[in-house]
């Protein structure tokens, strides 16, 4: 089983590239950040022509999620519950597999903005309460994958140039605290299972030339509990979406599960 995360910076934009991403790297399941559409303009067709179930929850303009899969979701979540939250942010479906279902869970976790933001307490906020759902989910699913666009650089490693960073939104300690308290339920970072090269990240800004310079971060995850964990043999970021004409400023991972 693979499962794949991306941030497509507006489906509406991005959905030939999805497409074509799709078409070359057949996935079992990919979760879809930022889709910036409401529920009745998500391309449902398009997606099923290819072979794929789509479970999303849209909002105009800003966040939306969606899992793409080979077989139907089940169990759909939209957000999370108990957490009063207007911003479209959580989609969860259950997958069959040979070894039993899997849960899987697309998070589009807060920007935050900066330090003194109000949108910053609301990002720590958030984690908070995702990590009580969490511990729900996890006890009901063992064979449980969150996926997405954390915001959060979880170490010095995953930054291009930690010194030019501190004191910003996506490296400080209570969002890093905040990312290791869900590895702390019992989830590992699937990248950093494998050896990876230096420099590795996911996100570029549009600015100064920050793909070409390679001047990123690593905030795209995919989260594993210890029975995927045990299976889980290769995660790596595919860099070449971010290459593309009008591309998103992030770009795909994959993580690969032998589940047979």
């Amino acid at each position: 089983m693979k499962l794949a995360t991306w941030n497509v910076n507006s489906l509406k934009v991005r959905l030939p590239q999805v497409l074509d991403w799709l078409a070359a790297n057949p996935v079992d399941a990919l979760c879809l950040q930022e889709l910036k559409l409401a529920d009745d303009k998500f391309p449902l067709q398009a997606f099923a022509d290819v072979g794929y179930h789509a479970a999303w929850a849209g909002q105009k303009t800003y966040n939306g999620v969606a899992v793409l899969s080979r077989q139907p979701g089940q169990a759909v979540v939209r957000n999370i519950p108990g957490f009063d939250d207007p911003q479209q942010r959580v989609i969860a479906v259950t997958l069959p597999s040979s070894a039993g279902d899997v849960r899987v869970i697309c998070a589009y976790c807060p920007n935050g903005q900066a330090l003194d933001s109000e949108k910053y307490p609301y990002k720590l906020e958030w984690f908070a309460a995702l990590n009580r759902w969490l511990q729900g989910e996890m006890a009901a699913h063992p064979h449980l994958a969150i996926l997405g666009d954390y915001n959060v650089a979880p170490a010095d490693e995953d930054v291009h140039n930690p010194e030019k960073w501190v004191g910003q939104v996506l490296v400080s300690e209570p969002e890093r605290a905040a990312f290791r308290a869900l590895l702390d339920l019992g989830l590992t970072d699937s990248f950093r299972l494998f050896e990876q090269p230096a420099k590795s990240f996911s996100w570029w800004d549009y600015r100064q030339f920050g793909f070409k310079r390679n001047a990123g971060l690593r905030i795209d995850h995919i989260l594993l509990s210890d029975p995927l964990k045990a299976v889980c043999t290769a995660c790596v970021i595919d860099k070449g979406p971010r290459g593309n004409e009008q591309p998103s400023d992030h770009t795909p991972v994959v993580a690969t599960l032998d589940l047979d």
